[in-house]
C-alpha cells in the first residue's frame, strides 16, 4: 500500500515539473521559395502560457536569437491577475518587437482591458490583419495574424486584403483548425498555432489531442506548439511544457521540401 502511495505521489510530482518546465524547442523550417535576402528569421513563440508567469530564464535564451516574438494566443484566461500578465508582456517584448493573436480564453477574462493593456505596452495586435518585413533588399515576408476559431472570428480573406502578391506568407492563429480555410490560392507557406496542448496528458501514442510539432499538410506546413501553460489542472504528462524557437530559411533547390 505504500509503495502504491509513494508511487501516485511521485507520478504527480513528475507531471507537475512537465507543466512547469521552461525549455525552448528548436524548430527549421526551410522553403524554396523564402527570400533569399533573409537568410533566415527566427521566431519565438509561445503560445498557452494561461495562468503561468513566464520565467526570467526563457527570456535569457532567447535573447539575441529572435527576430521577432509571436504571442500565439491564450496569453491569459478568467482569474488571472492582470499584473501578472503585464509582467509576462514586458518580459516577451524584452526579447525583439512582439506580435499577438487572440485565442479563446483571452476573451474569457477581460477582453477591453487586455486589448488596451497590449496596445499600451506596444505590442502589436494582428487581428485578421498582417504585417509585412522586409528586408535590407526590399523583399517581404508577410505575418496573417487571424482570430481566434473556435469563436467564429476567424476572417482569413480580410487579413489577407492588402498582403502583397510577391510575399511569403506565414500565419500565426491560435486554433490549428484554421487549417481548413486555407486554400492553394491564399499561398500559405506555414501556420503557426497552439491550443492543443499537445493533449497535456498522453500516454505514449494516446492522448485527447495530438502531439505538437511540424505536419505537412497539403496546402500548407502547419506547426502546433505544445504551449508553456496548462489548462484546468497544472499537470503535464508526455506533452511537457514549451516555447519554441522557430527558423525559417531558403533551402538549396536541390534539397529535399519541408
Amino acid at each position: 500500500m505504500m509503495l502504491v502511495l509513494f508511487f501516485c505521489i511521485g507520478l504527480v510530482a513528475y507531471m507537475c515539473w512537465e507543466a512547469h518546465r521552461n525549455r525552448i524547442v528548436n524548430v527549421h523550417v526551410a522553403f524554396s521559395d523564402f527570400p533569399k535576402s533573409f537568410r533566415a528569421l527566427t521566431i519565438f513563440f509561445i503560445s498557452d502560457i494561461h495562468r503561468r508567469r513566464v520565467s526570467k530564464k526563457i527570456i535569457e535564451q532567447a535573447q539575441e536569437k529572435a527576430d521577432i516574438v509571436v504571442i500565439g494566443g491564450d496569453l491569459t484566461e478568467k482569474g488571472v491577475p492582470l499584473a501578472r500578465t503585464k509582467e509576462n508582456i514586458r518580459r516577451l517584448k524584452q526579447i525583439a518587437p512582439t506580435y499577438f493573436v487572440w485565442g479563446n480564453n483571452d476573451y474569457e477574462a477581460d477582453y477591453e482591458r487586455l486589448d488596451a493593456l497590449l496596445r499600451q505596452e506596444g505590442i502589436h495586435v494582428l487581428d485578421n490583419r498582417a504585417v509585412t518585413l522586409r528586408s535590407k533588399e526590399g523583399e517581404k515576408v508577410a505575418l496573417i495574424g487571424i482570430d481566434d476559431v473556435s469563436k467564429r472570428k476567424a476572417r482569413l480573406d480580410s487579413a489577407l486584403f492588402g498582403v502583397e502578391e510577391e510575399a511569403f506568407r506565414i500565419i500565426a492563429c491560435h486554433n490549428p483548425e484554421i487549417k481548413r480555410k486555407i486554400r492553394p490560392a491564399h499561398r500559405i507557406a506555414l501556420v503557426l498555432s497552439g491550443h492543443t496542448h499537445g493533449g497535456q496528458i498522453r500516454l505514449g501514442r494516446f492522448g485527447i489531442k495530438e502531439k505538437g510539432g511540424l505536419k505537412q499538410m497539403k496546402q500548407t506546413v502547419l506547426f502546433i506548439s505544445n504551449g508553456y501553460g496548462t489548462r484546468r489542472i497544472p499537470l503535464r504528462f508526455g506533452a511537457p511544457a514549451e516555447a519554441n524557437l522557430i527558423t525559417i530559411e531558403c533551402k538549396a533547390e536541390d534539397a529535399p521540401r519541408a
